[in-house]
């Protein structure tokens, strides 16, 4: 009787499988970024239609759509914060044709407060940044406070008589104002609102003392003198606003959240498919026409490449986690 042996396979024979296997791999990888994209591409909009997002959105993919030589279409998909949209982004084949346009509240604000069905690191392939808009520190024009440091004094000095607003629960406009608090060492009330508009009623109207809204959403109301600006967050000041000072700048540092975009697809597409999509976006981005354009949403373009975003991705949510942490901020 005799036994069935599985002798190894030679040493040069395994070594021809491998080369083979790699080269016809690379072979693939150079067809899919040759021929992608093949048809329409659906770009989903985590908002309803309208607004500074859906408009950013469309924007973008008018452009895109040039560049690649194929439709980009944009979907909108609204609800549960961008959880919807998230999800059936990453739940998408990893092919390059479902992408979204990931923002600050996607993918910053909401994993640090909340338990989501998605994660926003693991579960997509980042493609590359937009741009950012600062947020800015806005009080009511009767408080007897010029600036920063001034509104901090009266602030101290009045401990858990100011309020302020934001557009909702662990959105940026409130883990903006937390952070704000913690860093001055203020008592404030937290006021939350149902969007921003409401928000903005009740700051003009006295109601409230101050909010962190985008600039791009004050910018109406500073020019009406409506409202004081005190800081924007970010590195730099905004070329929108340039009269008004960085956090930063007045001593306070790490403000650096801003309301940002960018595009992301599902986990895993082939690296030569975001080699190209990166491209294809950047050269949008570098168009005077396009960076034009956004200055109307006081945006400030930002290119990067994927591993760029993908590390700012991150740092955002280790940014609003620590203030969820310090602040118990924890959402259903």
């Amino acid at each position: 009787m005799s036994a069935s042996i599985n002798k190894p396979m030679p040493i040069f024979l395994s070594a021809f499988v491998a080369m083979f296997s790699l080269t016809l791999s690379l072979s693939v990888y150079a067809q899919t970024a040759n021929t992608y994209p093949v048809r329409p591409i659906r770009l989903i909009a985590p908002v309803a239609a309208g607004g500074g997002l859906d408009n950013i959105a469309r924007a973008v993919a008018e452009r895109l759509s040039k560049n690649l030589g194929q439709s980009v279409i944009v979907e909108n998909l609204s609800g549960a914060g961008g959880a919807i949209a998230s999800i059936t982004t990453a739940k998408a084949s990893p092919d390059g044709y479902t992408l979204m346009i990931a923002y600050a509240g996607t993918h910053g604000t909401n994993p640090a407060v909340r338990k989501l069905n998605y994660d926003a690191s693991k579960d997509f392939t980042p493609i590359g940044m937009i741009g950012a808009t600062p947020n800015v520190l806005i009080v009511n024009t009767k408080l007897p406070a010029k600036n920063l440091a001034e509104f901090v004094g009266y602030a101290q000095k009045n401990p858990d008589k100011l309020s302020y607003g934001s557009s909702g629960p662990g959105t940026l406009t409130h883990l903006g104002m937390e952070q704000f608090k913690m860093a001055a060492d203020v008592l404030m009330v937290h006021l939350p609102y149902r969007g921003i508009a409401p928000a903005f009623t009740d700051l003009i109207g006295g109601q409230t003392d101050a909010m962190l809204p985008t600039l791009f959403a004050a910018i109406p109301y500073l020019k009406s003198d409506r409202v004081r600006a005190l800081a924007v967050t970010g590195q730099q000041r905004s070329p929108a606003e340039p009269n008004i000072p960085t956090f930063n700048e007045l001593g306070f540092s790490g403000f650096n959240g801003q309301q940002w975009y960018g595009i992301a697809g599902p986990a895993n597409i082939p690296e030569p498919i975001v080699i190209k999509l990166n491209a294809a976006l950047n050269k949008v981005l570098s168009s005077p026409e396009f960076a034009e354009k956004m200055s109307s949403e006081a945006m400030t373009l930002m290119p990067m490449t994927p591993q760029q975003f993908d590390a700012y991705i991150k740092e955002d949510i280790a940014r609003w986690t620590k203030v969820a942490k310090d602040r118990h901020i924890e959402l259903e």
